[in-house]
């Protein structure tokens, strides 16, 4: 608890003692000292918001309502109008201060100082005082204060915070280290390479804090009904205190303004104002939790309206890495015979493909290829324990005029000729995620009615990945240029023309971009994808595309709850109390009741 808070704890409980005594007595002293120990912030917040031109707001309508009961000789409601008004307040900051503190200790990946190097002495420093290849030094248990690379050491890192991913990265020599993440094991000797402000813990607490601008439209809505509602409440005061007893034979003028304070007090719409905020900003820190940065409120709302999803697929329904898929073999070749020549024929080669060879064999000397060679746009040749090795494609195949099998296969086929024979076929084909089908089958289960892939390969693999992940459109052979105009197609034929891109962040900038929410997926300090996208999964875990969206539906679903249930008690009460069968108490309890269920409901958010 602050100073701020105790103090108004202490002042509470001494306007509180007051009004009992007063109560009790009957003496007025009493409720005039209550009165001004509970309300003088609340006057002078009034006065001020009159001298600058915000006449109705909570404040005044408090005012204007105690002072009412007070003319009407209602001493103890006068008093408790202020008091309960007090002790709403006071709940609701404690409240909102708890859900930031919450979110601020999510996000509490900012390191505090750095074990700068020196002439080989340690010297701490503020991150903020690193330069680009300055050394430091990071100790187990440390935060990384910037981006930097391992020159020295061997640890693991608990990126949790960043990724929400529980188990630890193996970082030694040459990795590159990101700023948020926390050294584990061992000491690290790290160069930076990123000034704070570039480095990535830097990104991810301004893209936290500055979530808030981007306001939903169902906070703008708060917003703006706020500005006419109270204008009319008070309009709708004015004439039950003044019309009744002007019209009407028989009816007193005190009646009628005690009737219109009731009005007045349950109309304050602080439940509204502060409710609605506190759950987009809580379901906003939520994601935060899971390695999901939302960078506005209004991306959440949007994702929670979206009924198709497009992706890329290399890299997000795909790993990106190439493997080995199948091992076919002819002229009593056996398939370790056929990798092993394979692996040795492709060992000097830096192809993905080559590379997917060789770490599936795992056992080659490179020394024992002689005469390597690249045939561009074919494959490769060399020499391996004295006889020719040739790998490559249908074409090389073609030219060695050599007899084989064009099988349909899904992948890169790598036939492979060995002293003139024919051993067989090596296929080689990008994986698949093993999340990827149970994620569109969760999102179809979420209601998306639409699934699209986006990519620039064969139409037969493309359909294949799609059949088998059960995604239902399938737009192939795309140059990155046709990936825009591809889903700008996809945007006037979707309904509602809401539609979400999930890729790597990295080569779909203009996509996702030009989609109405651009997720960037795997992005674990990738600026691309910071920069590009509305959202970015840090972790590579498409699964988490799902739980975003599931996070964006609930915490809209309880922003929803809070309106209809704050609007609906209010109306209630207000029309009871025109009627004259509510009193002041109830309007009060109403009202600080009504805010601080709509403010626990809000926190729920924060455990989404």
């Amino acid at each position: 608890m602050t100073k701020s808070q105790k103090f108004d704890l202490v002042k509470i409980f001494a306007a509180a003692a007051l009004f009992i005594g007063g109560y009790a007595t009957d003496i007025i002293w009493f409720f005039i000292a209550a009165y001004v120990i509970a309300g003088y912030r609340t006057i002078i917040e009034a006065v001020m918001g009159i001298v600058r031109g915000q006449l109705l707001d909570e404040n005044f309508l408090m005012t204007i309502a105690s002072l009412g009961a007070a003319y009407c000789r209602d001493y103890p409601e006068a008093v408790a109008v202020m008091l309960f008004y007090q002790v709403g307040e006071f709940f609701e900051h404690c409240a909102v201060n708890n859900s930031r503190k919450s979110i601020a200790d999510l996000m509490d990946i900012k390191a505090e100082f750095a074990n700068k190097l020196v002439d080989g002495k340690e010297i701490t420093v503020e991150p903020e005082e690193l330069a680009l290849g300055d050394l430091i030094l990071v100790k187990p248990g440390e935060k990384i204060p910037v981006d930097g690379i391992v020159i020295e050491g061997n640890s693991s890192l608990d990126t949790a915070a960043l990724t929400g991913e529980s188990v630890p990265r193996d970082v030694g020599i040459d990795n590159e280290i990101i700023s948020g993440t926390i050294n584990l094991t061992g000491v690290l000797k790290v160069k930076v390479t990123k000034l704070y402000e570039d480095s990535t813990v830097a990104k991810v607490l301004d893209l936290v804090e500055n979530s808030g601008s981007r306001k939903a439209s169902v906070e703008k809505f708060i917003t703006k009904f706020a500005h006419y509602y109270t204008p009319i409440v008070v309009g709708l005061a004015i004439l039950l205190a003044l019309v009744p007893p002007l019209l009407l034979s028989g009816q007193h003028f005190d009646d009628w303004l005690y009737r219109a304070m009731i009005f007045l007090v349950i109309s304050c719409p602080c439940a509204l104002v502060i409710s609605v905020p506190l759950s987009l900003f809580a379901g906003v820190g939520s994601a935060s939790k899971q390695g999901i940065l939302v960078k506005g409120s209004n991306y959440l709302e949007a994702l929670a309206h979206v009924k198709a999803f497009a992706f890329d697929k290399t890299g997000t329904l795909t790993t990106g890495k190439f493997a080995v898929t199948k091992v076919h073999t002819m002229a009593d070749a056996t398939e370790d015979h056929l990798l092993e020549i394979a692996a040795h024929g492709e060992s000097l080669s830096n192809h993905p493909i080559a590379l997917s060879i060789v770490q599936h064999f795992g056992k080659v000397d490179s020394s024992q290829v002689t005469n390597y060679e690249e045939i561009s746009g074919k494959g490769v040749s060399g020499i391996y324990k004295g006889k020719k090795i040739y790998c490559g494609n249908s074409r090389l195949m073609q030219d060695l005029d050599v007899k084989f099998n064009a099988p349909a296969e899904i992948g890169s086929v790598v036939h492979v000729v060995y002293g003139g024979t024919y051993l067989g076929y090596i296929v080689v084909a990008d994986t698949i995620r093993e999340n990827s089908a149970a994620t569109i089958k969760d999102l179809m289960h979420l209601g998306a009615e639409q699934t699209i892939m986006l990519t620039g390969d064969r139409q037969e693999i493309a359909e294949a990945v799609a059949s088998e992940i059960g995604i239902t459109n399938v737009l192939s052979e795309l140059l990155p240029e046709d990936k825009v105009t591809s889903l700008e197609s996809v945007l006037h034929t979707s309904q509602k023309g809401r539609l979400v891109f999930v890729g790597d962040g990295i080569n779909d900038a203009p996509v996702l971009a030009r989609a109405d929410v651009g997720i960037a997926m795997g992005a674990f300090g990738s600026d691309a994808a910071i920069e590009a996208s509305d959202v970015v999964i840090m972790a590579d875990d498409i699964s988490k595309l799902v739980t975003v969206t599931r996070i964006a539906r609930k915490t809209l679903r309880i922003c929803k709850q809070n309106v209809i249930f704050a609007l609906a008690v209010k109306f209630a009460i207000m029309a009871l109390g025109a009627l004259g069968m509510a009193t002041m108490w109830d309007a009060v309890f109403a009202d600080v009741g009504v805010a601080f269920i709509a403010i626990l409901n809000a926190m729920r958010a924060l455990k989404l």
